[in-house]
């Protein structure tokens, strides 16, 4: 299957930076779905457009009955100015494809194209699952609604991500939690305003938010297990319009991260009686609102070893390594909780770069030599799951 991959990989490259400089925030990914959906009609495969706005979904039906296998690719940008001299840099001011996704969809375009090309071999079917809104917008649990695991029903499902902790040429997997759950949240601390002269006849939400944040760290340090993992930030802090005014409102943002979904609940619980107790004690109200919720991405173990098998047939046994669980999160999560799956991590560091380039920086790159080999390992687990041959 890789010699197959690395004979599309000019045209995976191609499409990939054609999405690069295109890039499109979540929900907004009309070019690039309009991209996806030419490119699967092109090879027969029929699809289905505007699931969860701008998702698409293609069906690769085999040439005998069997079970359904789902490969995931996410389309959507981020919200940062891209810092390179790229050729194909984007060219929509404070827009890029900072996390991968614009080759996560070249190679699952790529993967179409190798198993469409063999469907009279394949018992059973794969869906193509093109998905909106990764980077905080639930895009997978709104294409979930819409039907992506029904008609035919998914039995499995795979997806991959760059990894730059990884060099190209290797990837990674395991069992178990391999993303962390994670929530993003707001308190909003209400007092009331005054000069700053009289702080007596005022109620400071500053002074109320500052005590919120320090009585926050101990949520982990206190609350959460020693043996298992949780990490609160707050990334956001914001009050006031001179320094003369106390002002009537402050409010902070955050997110909470955990491997297991009950301790992201109890944090969360907690959090809420922690803000209002201490703002209570204040004179001031807190009110915490969250806005998004990802829970815990768990690999299947049988999964797992399927997909690590696979890329072992392709790769050889010492470019697969066993993946550690990290405080990322990720929305196929939801994928994961209604059918057995796995993710793979895909190694794009580049031997030759003098420091890292990492996800969701104005310096990300990846090298492109990792796109063929995640276009064999993804359509050899799907044909070593539906029985295929490869």
């Amino acid at each position: 299957m890789l010699e197959a991959a690395r004979s599309l990989a000019d045209a995976a490259v191609a499409d990939r930076r054609t999405i690069h400089r295109r890039p499109e925030l979540a929900y907004q990914e009309r070019e690039t779905a309009a991209l996806v959906a030419s490119r699967l009609r092109q090879i027969g495969i029929p699809v289905r457009t505007g699931v969860a706005g701008t998702g698409v979904i293609g069906l690769i039906e085999g040439g005998r009955p069997g079970r359904t296998v789902l490969l995931r690719a996410d389309m959507d940008a981020l919200p940062i100015q891209e810092e390179s001299d790229l050729a194909y840099a984007s060219a929509t001011p404070g827009v890029m494809h900072a996390c991968g996704h614009d080759a996560h969809t070249a190679i699952l375009l790529a993967v179409s194209r190798l198993l469409a090309e063999r469907r009279d071999e394949i018992p059973g079917n794969v869906k193509l699952m093109f998905q909106p809104a990764e980077e905080g917008g639930a895009g997978a649990l709104r294409m979930i609604e819409e039907g992506v695991l029904e008609d035919p029903a998914v039995d499995a499902a795979f997806m991959l991500h760059v990894s730059h902790q990884h060099a190209v040429g290797t990837v990674a997997t395991a069992p178990g939690p391999i993303l962390a759950g994670a929530n993003s949240f707001t308190i909003t601390i209400d007092g009331r305003g005054g000069h700053a002269s009289r702080p007596h006849q005022a109620v400071d939400p500053v002074v109320a938010a500052a005590q919120v944040v320090t009585a926050l760290q101990t949520l982990v340090s206190r609350e959460a297990p020693p043996t298992e993992a949780a990490v609160l930030t707050l990334g956001r802090l914001s009050s006031g319009t001179a320094a003369n005014v106390i002002p009537d409102r402050a409010e902070l943002q955050g997110t909470i991260r955990a491997y297991h979904d009950g301790l992201m609940r109890e944090m969360e619980r907690r959090l809420e009686e922690i803000a209002s107790g201490v703002a209570r004690a204040l004179r001031a109200e807190a009110r915490v609102d969250v806005h998004m919720r990802y829970p815990p991405t768990v690999n299947d173990p049988a999964m797992a070893e399927l997909l690590a098998g696979a890329a072992r047939a392709e790769l050889g046994p010492g470019a697969v390594l066993e993946a550690e669980p990290e405080m990322a999160a990720e929305d196929f999560s939801f994928v994961l909780q209604r059918v057995p799956g796995a993710m793979l991590r895909l190694g794009v560091r580049s031997p030759g770069w003098p420091e890292p380039r990492p996800v969701h920086t104005a310096r990300f790159e990846l090298d492109e030599a990792a796109l063929p080999i995640g276009i064999a390992v993804m359509a050899r687990v799907a044909l070593e799951f539906l029985g295929g041959s490869g």
